[in-house]
């Protein structure tokens, strides 16, 4: 059957690896453009990857079978990063740790995590200035790393966010380069990028393990946040709790995830707002007549019905999670193929996102397209920023009223300006999808 699945030409030992590698989001978007529903990739002599753009197959794989899979392998070696928490867990395990996580992202939980998301907005902005330069993307990272330590750790952590800054950077491009090579070099062979890769994890274990240990001779486990909860958890079966490894898993989980994916959202979302000044304006206009010079709170947001389309249109066309892979654990029949354990499905937000079988103009920026009934005229996974089926972001309520929350605060009082006139702003697909090489902005004082 597979016989009649084509994909683009490729080299005879790497196969489309080097293409693929080039330029990950060009490649992919021309070959599902010129190869259909199923495109055929080859990276490297022994494996097969299939990208499917169909979104009846798309939620074959992530629903109907989702048994048949596993996570795909940048998420595998992700291990190394985050441990075997909520993101990279499998079976009976992520479906017990899910549950236990779950209270925390509760609705009514996060709607009092709005003050901590505002206040610290309001913070970020003490140090800025009318006319100055600033990289934009380092200061979203900045926020949102003081929102989910406040909120999730029940610490803001100022102290060294800088490094923890780099130090997932470091990660992150680690597992990116390692998912999409053929050469599977050990940790324990001391390259300069194995040798940068474990001093970056040892800064994140040392603020984790840090957390862990000042909330244990607190005496207080029971704090309301996922912290406390992770910690006062028992099993149900012999009654135990969870190891600091354990507990550092999910906590590494949530603190990388957690504020990397909201920070380049509100990267972009500036981004986009520079370069089309009529949809600032609206934007400007809502916000003087919902709040006027109040603060925004979780009451305002859904009054803020321009500023949430606005975080919709960004993460349609730059999601923070731009693919998921799945790969193969026992045969399974998708859309009339059959597929054999080992090979891996490819599903893209990135392309699915700018398919013009179901966006006009796909490649424009226009946040109005979601105002009336899209979402209910196109397919479930002709758009899925966080994902779906059971293994949907558990953080996703999460991210978006942090989002909505920190433009309306942050465009009450500033516009951002691309730095340069010719300023060029590519998207660089690493685990998430952010701007290459920071984004600098000059700001300029509204009030």
């Amino acid at each position: 059957m597979n016989e009649t699945i084509s994909g683009p030409k490729g080299l005879p030992i790497s196969g489309n690896l080097l293409s693929f590698r080039r330029n990950p989001l060009q490649f992919i978007r021309t070959s599902a453009k010129a190869h259909g529903d199923v495109v055929l990739f080859r990276f490297g002599p022994k494996r097969n990857v299939y990208l499917l753009t169909n979104p009846e197959q798309i939620k074959e794989v992530l629903v109907t079978k989702q048994a048949n899979f596993r996570k795909g392998k940048g998420l595998q070696i992700a291990r190394a990063v985050v441990g075997d928490g909520i993101l990279t867990s499998e079976g009976k395990k992520h479906l017990r740790q899910r549950r236990l996580m779950q209270p925390a992202f509760h609705r009514e939980r996060i709607a009092a995590y709005g003050e901590v998301m505002v206040r610290q907005g309001v913070e970020l902005m003490r140090d800025w200035k009318d006319g100055e330069v600033r990289d934009i993307h380092h200061d979203m990272m900045k926020v949102t790393l003081a929102i989910i330590t406040a909120t999730m750790f029940g610490k803001s952590i100022k102290e060294g966010a800088d490094e923890i800054g780099h130090a997932i950077d470091v990660g992150l491009k680690y597992v990116a380069n390692k998912a999409s090579s053929f050469i599977d070099i050990p940790l324990s062979v001391p390259t300069r990028s194995n040798r940068q890769f474990l001093e970056s994890n040892e800064t994140l274990d040392k603020t984790i393990f840090s957390l862990i240990e000042a909330r244990r001779n607190s005496g207080d486990l029971g704090q309301d946040d996922l912290l406390g909860m992770l910690l006062a958890a028992r099993d149900e079966e012999n009654g135990q709790g969870m190891t600091d490894e354990q507990v550092r898993d999910e906590v590494m989980t949530i603190f990388v995830a957690g504020h990397e994916t909201t920070a380049n959202t509100m990267s972009w979302i500036f981004y986009l707002l520079a370069l089309h000044p009529e949809v600032e304006q609206k934007l400007h206009d809502e916000l003087a007549t919902v709040l006027g010079d109040k603060l925004p709170t979780v009451e305002d947001i859904p009054q803020l019905t321009y500023t949430n389309l606005i975080v919709q249109e960004t993460l349609r066309l730059y999601p923070a999670a731009w693919t998921i892979n799945r790969e193969v654990v026992e045969e399974v029949e998708i859309g009339g193929h059959k597929y054999q354990p080992g090979e891996t499905l490819m599903m893209s937000q990135f392309v699915m996102h700018r398919d013009e079988r179901y966006y006009e103009n796909p490649d424009e920026f226009m946040p109005e397209r979601f105002a009336g009934d899209l979402l209910k005229r196109i397919p479930t996974f002709a758009y899925f920023p966080f994902g779906g089926g059971p293994r949907v972001c558990i953080g996703n309520n999460f991210a978006l009223m942090e989002a909505a929350l920190l433009l309306a605060t942050i465009a009450q009082r500033y516009r951002m300006r691309l730095s340069e006139a010719n300023q060029v702003v590519e998207p660089e697909p690493l685990v998430t999808l952010r701007p290459k090489n920071g984004l600098p902005m000059r700001l300029e004082k509204r009030m």
